[in-house]
């Protein structure tokens, strides 16, 4: 079948498990994982020192067995998450979701033992077991491993932690998600007052009518003042119990862990902050340039991401198959085939239907080398550049899949890499080809923003979570004080540009009430403009480098990103260099769009 051809916009999940939320060879495979799982439990128990042959043996084992367990385990999650979101209301597959994160609990219990075991075996000995051939392909996230067990509390400790966070720290994030879902915003639509939910709301700032977004944005405060008690409370006690935790562990900084989750230094966290600022004068002017075409003295937070334009190109799934694996041929043959043949296979779920969850993904099947991409196609400049963000994302996934699984373990700030990438490229390509002078303002309009999110909005996120829990040390702080920290965060992030902010910022992002992972924040801004120095430098070179782009993607989960950068790029992320050069790949649209607009 030629690419031009009419494409499937529904996936194939048949020929994982036939039957859907049905299929019995599901049940059997996660049945199958249950008793092996058990089985695993029981070799980890009886690990000992690998002081001879015959010890080396079982730990070997143990270890594969504990990757093998692990894909089978990823697979069963893919898959039902593949159901669920395809039909929110599958019921069954509701059902095997919640099997599955039960088994993922068990493997959590699995990793702490483990974990354990290695923390007791003597540091020779030790490295006599990662130089072991079998293990050596392993050796980097096995040491990573043994460092962070070393600065754990004990492992009884650790277990008891983890079932207080069951009724603490994660159910405080579910009391966050539980006030947020019963909210809803009034708001008049052709004459009818509608209950918006939150989402339906958030959506409506990206309208063109500014009359409209300045009355939503009031009903909008208002809607998460009327909340702000109970999620200031939600706020505090996350923040408490992540603060006793870290102090029960010996952690000084709030920064240590999401450092050490992102294997990378606060050097480089630094270097990246002090280039993200050097552009901020330049996007400011953009502000101005924006408030003035919307008709606007200044533009304020609700304008954010309101278009230029009502009307804007559509854009064919056809249409939108052909025109990125064009743009992925330019850079690398190998990267184009495997979107066709991604497009080709059905490994995209893009339909336009009721009944579908909100957002888009890329998930892997580690069991058959296959990942798949789940969203719904806008038909619209978005809608192209989010199928090419996913098929980034699945690309990163088919280099690594011959490696380990541990290996394949890479961390959310370099998860972006192949993904930001390929978006850089589909933009850049729209740019040039843009038909109209309307077009091209749009698109580099859409550019800007996504700089401005990610220069901008990230570090005000990062800004306001770090002086939070500098106080939260303290006691408790007020809604009125977060409110006092949110909208300084904010000024200083935006270079003091916008009219008007929004004060309650910390009450409407979910991201700081994720109690698994902290400052979900800073890692958005590292992907991108390591994505954007990475792009600087693929085009740079041209095609000699391609193999290079793919051996730095096959590293990202076996190495420090400072290592990862100095080997595949051969620059320092300690200093702000490499940084500059993403900065200004992210702001490089400005001139051009305020010559455009002069007039």
């Amino acid at each position: 079948m030629a690419l031009t051809d009419r494409l499937s916009q529904t996936w194939d999940l048949e020929s994982f498990f036939p039957g859907g939320s049905s299929s019995p060879d599901f049940r059997a495979h996660l049945d199958r994982v249950e008793t092996e799982t058990q089985a695993l439990a029981r070799a980890v128990e009886s690990l000992g020192d690998p002081s001879g042959p015959a010890e080396i043996d079982r730990w070997c084992d143990v270890l594969t067995e504990f990757q093998a367990i692990y894909d089978k385990l990823v697979q069963g999650w893919a898959f039902a998450g593949c159901l669920t979101s395809q039909d929110v209301k599958d019921r069954e597959a509701k059902l095997l979701n919640a099997r599955v994160l039960q088994m993922g609990a068990a493997i959590e219990a699995i990793t702490t033992q483990l974990d354990d075991r290695i923390l007791r075996v003597s540091d020779d000995l030790w490295e006599k077991l990662l130089a072991d051939p079998r293990i050596e392909p392993v050796a980097f996230p096995l040491r990573e491993r043994r460092t962070r067990a070393k600065r754990l509390m004990a492992p009884a400790m650790e277990l008891l932690a983890t079932d207080l966070a069951v009724d603490g720290y994660h159910s405080w994030s579910a009391h966050y998600d539980t006030i947020v879902g019963r909210m809803t915003i009034p708001f008049e639509v052709n004459g009818k007052v509608e209950e918006l939910s939150v989402g339906q709301a958030f959506n409506k700032f990206a309208e063109p009518d500014r009359a409209m977004r300045t009355t939503l944005h009031e009903k909008w405060e208002a809607a998460w003042e009327k909340e702000a008690e109970l999620i200031a409370a939600t706020l505090n006690h996350i923040g408490g119990f992540r603060l006793s935790l870290y102090r029960h562990r010996g952690w000084d900084s709030i920064l240590s862990e999401p450092l050490e989750i992102n294997r990378m230094t606060e050097a480089t966290l630094n270097a990246m902050w002090e280039a993200a600022s050097v552009g901020k004068t330049k996007l400011a002017r953009y502000f101005q340039r924006k408030a003035n075409l919307i008709g606007a003295e200044t533009l304020n937070w609700y304008d954010l991401r309101a278009p230029l334009y009502t009307e804007t190109p559509k854009v064919s799934y056809e249409d939108a198959a052909v025109f990125i694996e064009e743009q992925f041929r330019r850079f690398s043959p190998r990267m184009a085939d495997f979107a066709r043949d991604a497009f080709r296979n059905r490994w995209l779920e893009v339909e336009d239907r009721p009944g579908k969850a909100p957002g888009g993904y890329c998930t892997d099947f580690p069991l058959h080398g296959q990942s798949r991409i789940f969203m719904t196609y806008s038909g619209d400049a978005d809608g192209v550049r989010t199928l090419a963000h996913e098929l980034g994302h699945a690309y990163h996934t088919d280099v690594m899949k011959d490696l380990p699984s541990l290996s394949r373990n890479y961390a959310m700030n370099v998860a972006e890499t192949a993904s930001t990438f390929a978006e850089i490229l589909i933009n850049a390509a729209a740019i040039a080809n843009a038909k109209t002078k309307q077009e091209r303002l749009a698109l580099l309009d859409s550019k800007i923003s996504d700089s401005l999110g990610y220069l901008m909005n990230i570090h005000a996120r990062f800004l306001f979570e770090t002086r939070f829990y500098a106080e939260r040390k303290k006691g408790h702080l007020s809604l009125e004080r977060l409110n006092d920290l949110m909208v300084a965060a904010q000024k200083e992030a935006y270079a003091d540009s916008l009219g008007a902010y929004h004060p309650h910022f910390w009450a409407s992002k979910g991201h700081f009430y994720m109690s698994g992972v902290p400052f979900y924040n800073f890692p958005y801004t590292f992907g991108y403009l390591f994505s954007a120095g990475v792009y600087a430098r693929a085009m740079e070179e041209g095609p000699r480098f391609e193999q290079r782009y793919v051996d730095l993607l096959r590293d990202t989960g076996r190495c420090t990103v400072e290592d990862l950068a100095a080997r595949h790029l051969g620059v320092d992320l300690t200093k702000p260099a490499f940084w500059m050069s993403g900065v200004q790949l992210a702001i490089d649209g400005v001139d051009e769009f305020l010559r455009l607009t002069a007039e």
